[in-house]
């Protein structure tokens, strides 16, 4: 893992392990997010594209999605549950010290948990007892908890990178505005970004599952109608992101000025600050980049002469060491590398799709779709690399160093192997249910398969067609 580099020499034990299997869970858990916040949503389009024309593909999409949906938020909430109990494990400096004001979003994300779960539980169960728009709006209360409580993880992340709404006397907080702490400075911009990627990622790795069928020869309109969808929302999605990422890197350079130096590996404090592309931070010097003259300063503030705070501006013992420097601003070139491509791909997309307004079947086409589920999960892993690293050495910023909120006592490491073998466990027995469910659906034949409430072939009567006895 990445952060076992950022150890230093008077770093308790604990530290390490406790970094490792935090970066881990975290890791495991960021993946399944797009499932419970836009696949949902996805499956919404196709059961309301159903509803609306009578489409029994659409329909038989949106009950297939419902199941692996179902499959998917099961995973989340046992790595979500892990997390939780991490918090106080791992970190209790943290909840300590900062709970009152830590843990509000997380009472919020928890009243949303299961407002998804129950209504998920009654959208599955619905498919063949509830009327169908009855049905389609509980499935609409499934989306709206997932994006609450994302919102809700999303406002206790930013609040440790921008604290706000306490007052802290001693090291302890002796009053939280809750409003506050919810809506910290940070929370909005993270929160839409984080919402984009979720549509992002769902969208591409949904979209990638049904254009391989479709190189395998499997071009019905099951399969393209189940490609489309998904990539459309990833393809809108793209270049919104890619607004919103620009406009947040200017929030962290004006509110986060450390993360922002190691984000553009800025040793000293100036002016006409070029952008590195690669390179490696060594001894205070960036070494085998490749610069772009001026084009740091002029992402920061619109002109080169933009003041950027370097590392020199940082006192000494909370100054990120070479290895935090070089975690985030490599972490920080794969997100945008990979989301430059994601956004190329969608322009390919809507060129193919404006000339001849169907699923294009160019094979490379097809082929770039069918890895951009990977590269798009591998941007998001990167972006949270830039996230939760790039605040380092800084649990809550300028409030608890990371080092101070760690557990001291006892051994970690064993509570780390049982953690990746409970994990290994569950991905496991996830990835064998969905293929299980892949392979007898590819085994079905998907224009005569009965879907609830959807359009369904006339009944014979006796081996006879329907009105014989009027004849």
């Amino acid at each position: 893992m990445v952060l076992s580099a950022l150890l230093g020499a008077a770093d308790p034990p604990q530290l390490l392990p406790a970094r490792e299997q935090m970066a881990f869970t975290l890791g495991f858990h960021i993946i399944l997010v797009p499932f419970g916040v836009a696949f949902t949503f996805m499956m919404l389009i196709c059961q309301y594209r159903a509803l609306r024309r009578n489409d029994q593909q659409a329909l038989l999409l949106a009950q297939r999605w419902s199941k692996v949906a179902a499959v998917l938020f099961a995973v989340g909430a046992v790595s979500g549950t892990v997390l939780t109990f991490e918090l106080g494990l791992l970190w209790p400096g943290l909840m300590n010290a900062y709970g009152a004001a830590f843990g509000f979003p997380f009472a919020i994300e928890g009243l949303f948990f299961f407002l998804e779960a129950i209504f998920m539980a009654i959208y599955i169960y619905g498919w063949k007892r509830l009327p169908p728009w009855p049905h389609f709006f509980t499935g609409a209360v499934v989306t709206l908890a997932g994006v609450g409580g994302t919102a809700s993880v999303i406002a206790a992340n930013s609040w440790m990178n921008q604290p706000a709404g306490i007052t802290v006397q001693n090291g302890r907080v002796v009053d939280v505005i809750p409003s506050k702490v919810f809506f910290n400075g940070a929370f909005w911009w993270e929160m839409v970004h984080m919402l984009l990627a979720a549509y992002i990622v769902a969208g591409f790795v949904v979209a990638g599952v049904y254009a391989w069928g479709m190189l395998k020869g499997r071009r019905d309109r099951y399969h393209r109608l189940g490609f489309l969808v998904p990539f459309t929302v990833a393809a809108i999605a793209m270049p919104l992101q890619f607004l919103v990422g620009d406009t947040i890197a200017r929030q962290v350079f004006d509110r986060e000025p450390a993360k922002f130096a190691a984000i553009e590996m800025v040793p000293t404090t100036g002016s006409h600050i070029p952008e590195i592309l690669g390179g490696i931070y060594i001894d205070g010097e960036v070494r085998y980049g490749i610069p772009l003259p001026g084009v740091a300063s002029i992402l920061a503030g619109f002109r080169p002469s933009t003041t950027i705070q370097g590392f020199d501006a940082i006192p000494a013992d909370v100054r990120p060491d070479d290895a935090v420097v070089n975690v985030v601003h490599l972490a920080f070139d794969v997100m945008v590398g990979t989301a430059t491509l994601l956004l190329l791909l969608s322009l390919w997309f809507a060129w193919l799709w404006w000339r001849r307004r169907e699923v294009p079947m160019n094979r490379w086409f097809l082929r770039s779709s069918a890895v951009a589920g990977l590269v798009s999960v591998v941007s998001l892993e990167s972006g949270w690399v830039v996230t939760e690293v790039g605040r380092q050495p800084w649990t809550v910023v300028g409030l608890l160093l990371t080092r101070d909120a760690v557990a001291t006592q006892g051994d970690l490491w064993p509570l780390f192997g049982t953690v990746l073998a409970i994990y290994f466990c569950v991905g496991a027995g996830a990835l064998f249910v969905l293929r299980s469910m892949r392979r007898r659906w590819s085994e079905e034949d998907t224009d005569a398969v009965g879907v609830p409430y959807g359009p369904q072939p006339a009944p014979a009567m006796n081996g006879c067609t329907p009105g014989a006895d009027d004849a």
